[in-house]
């Protein structure tokens, strides 16, 4: 039987390059490609993929609180992050979201189906760039259970942050978040008190720090 994957990755290119390589593969099928957070969602709810190949760093919707929402509403879709980075708080926020697997992306051409294998047989899986060190530290923190700006958000709040961050006006954040605007108003002065932001530019270094988007 073959392992069906879900590709989520902004960037078209490497999608297709991911998808070409993982269909030459035996028992590996592509059954699907998301080009944001929000459709790697709603795609895997609809297709029920066994494998979601999750780029971190996703527009709409970024790629921790997706794998979040994936991991809570389909805990037996088992799932990859996919970054440029491997800085410890990345891997440490995809792990605590549900992540199952961590691959470098310039390795992943490489590395992904040997991912892919190891994680539906229940295994982690880590990129060969990842150090020790970096698992160690991010194993630690998570058995201090030390708590960061990001924990005092609720789930709106960070989908809100985000898309402040991308510079969607406050009609278009109402619209993708399905809720009013005056909600989007409630939620960005929870931001700025929960954060201690003074404007925009201040929320937006906020969610960098967080690795909910990029520069």
């Amino acid at each position: 039987m073959s392992i069906r994957v879900l590709l989520a990755d902004d960037h078209r290119l490497m999608r297709e390059a991911l998808q070409s390589v993982l269909e030459k593969e035996l028992h590996i099928k592509v059954v699907g490609l998301a080009g944001n957070g929000r459709e790697a969602v709603d795609m895997t709810a609809e297709l029920k993929p066994d494998v979601v190949v999750m780029d971190v760093h996703m527009p709409v919707l970024n790629g921790i609180d997706a794998t979040r929402e994936i991991a809570a509403a389909s805990p037996e879709t088992r799932i990859i992050a996919l970054s440029m980075s491997n800085d410890s708080l990345y891997i440490a926020e995809m792990f605590r979201a549900g992540a199952h697997g961590y691959v470098i992306k310039h390795a992943a051409i490489h590395e992904l189906e040997n991912a892919i294998r190891t994680v539906v047989t229940g295994r982690r899986y880590v990129s060969g760039e990842v150090t020790d060190v970096v698992i160690d530290d991010y194993l630690r923190h998570l058995e201090s259970d030390v708590h960061g700006p990001i924990d005092s958000l609720t789930p709106k709040e960070r989908q809100v942050l985000q898309l402040i961050s991308e510079g969607h006006s406050t009609k278009e954040i109402a619209d993708l978040v399905c809720v009013s605007v005056s909600t989007v108003e409630t939620h960005r002065r929870h931001l700025m008190n929960k954060l201690g932001a003074h404007s925009v530019a201040d929320l937006t270094k906020h969610a960098i720090r967080m690795g909910l988007t990029q520069l």
